[in-house]
């Protein structure tokens, strides 16, 4: 309730959990808490993570920002290698 009061966008698939089960009765899950999300040509990408009590502001929007260029650097690297540019030339 308080973050649906905070936020002004909702959230989707971010900070939830996907997952599947197996035909062997296994679970397996993840927290999803690097997303990209495509919705009418355009994709959002959302990074994030933990809040705890000793937290330090500067640092997790740190730690946030360099999640969310990792999900951009492995878009521009899915887009080189369709292109067929070669691994490791991009300089990432």
């Amino acid at each position: 309730e308080i973050i649906a009061e905070l936020e002004a966008d909702r959230r989707g698939p971010y900070a939830g959990a996907v997952g599947y089960f197996s035909f062997s009765g296994n679970l397996d899950t993840a927290i999803t808490i690097r997303t990209l999300v495509v919705k009418d040509g355009l994709a959002h990408v959302q990074a994030g993570g933990g809040i705890v009590y000793d937290s330090v502001p500067e640092r997790e929007h740190e730690e946030s920002v360099n999640k969310a260029k990792a999900v951009l650097a492995a878009i521009s690297q899915a887009e080189a290698a369709e292109a067929g540019v070669p691994r490791g030339s991009l300089g990432y």
